[in-house]
């Protein structure tokens, strides 16, 4: 009877197992199909490399410790998990073999720590559902979706203890310390028979297995799919810098589009992140757009285009991406209800500096499942699943790339979906158009006459500023910028930033009316064609002087020349931000900051400077330099600084909907009561002077760039002395 058992019961269990198993490879093969439907990408290139970073972002949970306790709870269930796959196994074993066990050593040590991971993991969860369901963290999405998971981990952390309990009780076995819960749990039941407790064993034997399978089959089909795609998408990371986009190639007389129109113009590489995505909010947490009642969520871009993909590529393929049908399947397709509108009703209900709330309500009401039945091979990626609002919406600023513990990368997709816009369609907002019509005309993006570009040096009684045709023997070439070179508020950096090269005796020229817009603007803008012919026509303006070393006091010219120009044929040439210069200056001694200058400074980290370059010791480093400066820093600094909202193009569009993203920077340094808000980037110099008038509060709160600061301490109060400046 005995042998009779054992062997139904393992024939049942390879029987269920073989059945989930089964359904666990058609979801994961059918979403490798729709991966396929995106475009080729040399994958072997991502897999080169050091890989430490692979291991302490999948191993290490690097990512998610940015938020300590939730990153602790993750640590304790990603690890427990990795333990208890062998207590589940060892749990099989045992009711396959009634009695037997793995044959680990020290194998009641190994109960303990089953049984003490198993408790760890309880409380985690508990931990996880009191941060998603009381305290209700914004970020986190509500609802019994995401509670499935929940539901499922307790589940099985009880079966397996109620499992190991009535084993106990069946075998007689005695309280051990070696398994204090489920001794505990099967003294309660001691005077029930063994035959009985036999009985009960096998009950949550099965219940066990069957959520563990149960669990098996649903991964691949929710958004804990990340658990196999996230460590491949870690993986395959972007190997090159974080500043370079991918490049178009413009003269391929085969490409019928260029940018994203379809779901299938993505790379397969940015189909991956989809299906890693696991809706953490991290993202839209610390999106600029998100924060101030703009209708992009990085999430939502994420999740719409998985959602897209899915159900596109269960039309192409014929293969529905949910089994068993009948329990997970999906009627209809999705898409952006018709006349959603914008943020800005929601957000009146916002509350403090900044509030993800009503762009997520937004994006929860928008996303339906299409009207009039409408056919998924009938709507439009650019429309029907992303509005224009939303992709116009980005900043660029990294900062969702920084959070995402899968290695997501938004910006790029959105830059996409930007050049088929703008290539493609035509279709720009009318400032936007404007700036780059200007930039394509004059090399600026105010139109104003390219042959002006170097009228800023007038401003400099006294001091020299020679051009490579001047001074041809130059060290360094300084390129000044549209910003540097036109704005008024932008040459007085340039102007102290001069004085501070004259004064240490920096070998430097710069390029005059020769110099060209860098195309940063027109390339995040989705302009390709504009930037490449830009960036060509200023190499070839580099090399016709021998440059081999660049200072820009702009970090996303410093971005763009450092990062993106090698691959157009800038070689061997060396670019530096003024503020690292100016660093090197004063420990060098060429700088001497000697005057005390008495302010409070907070510092503002450039986008561009700081999540692309890396670049946030050098301007502290400057500022510390200065006698007198106390430096403060902001709640939200370095790594997870929050945008200006100049950048991606933004600098030259207005902002219509919430709040306006530079305010909100500025109460978050207002908060540290400074004196000067002080930054190393003219478009954010200008965001942030125009928040304190915002606030009413520039007569108090001075916006000042390092160089402005240094120049301070340098040279005194004379550095105030009134310039003439030129009219525009």
């Amino acid at each position: 009877m005995v042998t009779f058992w054992l062997t139904l019961n393992a024939l049942l269990f390879a029987a269920v197992t073989g059945y989930a198993v089964f359904l666990f490879y058609q979801a994961v093969f059918r979403r490798f199909l729709y991966l396929r439907l995106g475009r080729p990408i040399d994958f072997r290139a991502r897999r080169e490399g050091a890989q430490g970073e692979f291991w302490s972002q999948v191993f290490g949970q690097k990512k998610l410790l940015k938020d300590r306790k939730s990153g602790l709870m993750h640590l304790v269930v990603f690890y427990g998990f990795i333990v208890l796959q062998f207590g589940a196994i060892d749990l099989i074993v045992k009711g396959l073999s009634r009695g037997g066990h793995l044959p680990l050593p020290a194998y009641e040590m190994f109960g303990w720590f089953q049984e003490f991971t198993a408790l760890a993991i309880l409380l985690a969860m508990g931990y996880a559902a009191y941060r998603r369901y009381i305290e209700k963290l914004p970020r986190l999405k509500k609802g019994w979706k995401p509670g499935i998971v929940v539901i499922f981990i307790y589940s099985l952390m009880v079966s397996v203890l109620l499992s190991l309990a009535f084993e106990r009780v069946g075998m007689g076995l005695e309280f051990s310390w070696y398994a204090p819960v489920s001794s505990a749990i099967a003294a309660v039941f001691a005077g029930l028979p063994s035959t009985v407790a036999e009985a009960v064993f096998y009950v949550f034997w099965w219940l066990h297995l069957l959520i563990l399978l149960s669990f098996l089959v649903y991964v691949p089909q929710s958004k804990h799919f990340h658990l196999i795609t996230a460590p491949i998408n870690i993986w395959l990371r972007r190997r090159e810098p974080h500043g370079r986009l991918q490049s178009l190639n413009l003269e391929d007389e085969e490409a019928e589009s260029f940018g994203v129109g379809n779901i299938e113009d993505f790379t397969q590489k940015q189909m991956l992140d989809f299906y890693a995505c696991v809706e953490c909010g991290r993202c839209t947490n610390v999106c600029p757009a998100a924060s101030t009642g703009k209708t992009l969520s990085p999430m939502h871009l994420i999740t719409k285009l998985r959602d897209h993909l899915t159900e596109k590529g269960a039309a192409v393929t014929g293969k529905s991406p949910w089994v068993p049908a009948n329990v997970f399947g999906s009627a209809g397709v999705h898409a952006v209800a018709v006349g959603a509108g914008d943020v800005a009703p929601a957000w009146g209900d916002a509350s403090g500096v900044t509030d993800i709330r009503p762009t997520l309500d937004w994006q929860k009401a928008t996303w339906q499942v299409a009207a009039q039945g409408k056919a998924v091979t009938d709507l439009e990626l650019i429309g029907d699943v992303m509005t224009e609002e939303e992709i116009w919406a980005c900043t660029t600023c990294r900062n969702c790339e920084d959070q995402c513990p899968v290695g997501n990368e938004h910006v790029d997709k959105i830059v996409d979906l930007r050049r088929h816009l703008v290539l493609m369609q035509g279709s720009v907002p009318a400032e936007g158009q404007r700036a780059m019509q200007n930039i394509e005309r004059q090399s600026n993006p105010w139109g104003i006459s390219r042959n002006d570009r170097a009228a800023w040096t007038g401003e400099l009684e006294g001091i020299p500023v020679p051009t490579v045709k001047d001074n041809p023997a130059f060290d360094i070439l300084f390129f000044v910028g549209s910003m540097g070179s036109y704005d008024l508020r932008s040459r007085k950096i340039t102007r102290a930033f001069v004085r501070l090269l004259n004064e240490a005796g920096v070998n430097f020229a710069i390029l005059g009316n020769e110099e060209r817009n860098s195309g940063d603007t027109p390339r995040r803008m989705g302009n390709e064609l504009l930037f490449q012919q830009l960036c060509l026509e200023n190499i070839a303006t580099f090399q016709r002087y021998g440059v081999r070393k660049i200072v820009t006091a702009c970090p996303h010219t410093f971005n763009t020349l450092k990062n993106e120009y090698p691959e157009f044929g800038l070689e061997e040439v060396e670019v530096l931000h003024h503020t690292q210069l100016l660093e090197q200056l004063i420990r060098e001694g060429r700088l001497k900051p000697s005057y005390r200058v008495n302010e409070v400074v907070t510092y503002h980290d450039s986008c561009y400077l700081g999540r692309y370059n890396g670049v946030y010791d050098a301007p502290r480093e400057v500022l510390r330099a200065v006698p007198g400066v106390e430096l403060v820093e902001m709640a939200r600094s370095r790594e997870n600084g929050m945008c200006c909202g100049a950048g991606g193009g933004l600098m030259w569009m207005e902002e219509s909907d919430g709040k306006r993203i530079n305010l909100a920077r500025t109460e978050q340094a207002l908060e540290v009561r400074p004196s000067i808000i002080s930054s190393a980037c003219p478009y954010c110099l200008t965001m942030l002077e125009d928040g304190t008038k915002l606030k009413e509060v520039d007569d108090q709160v001075k916006a000042r760039d390092i160089a402005e600061i240094l120049e301070l301490s340098v040279f005194g109060e004379q550095a105030n002395e009134p310039v003439p400046v030129l009219s525009q």
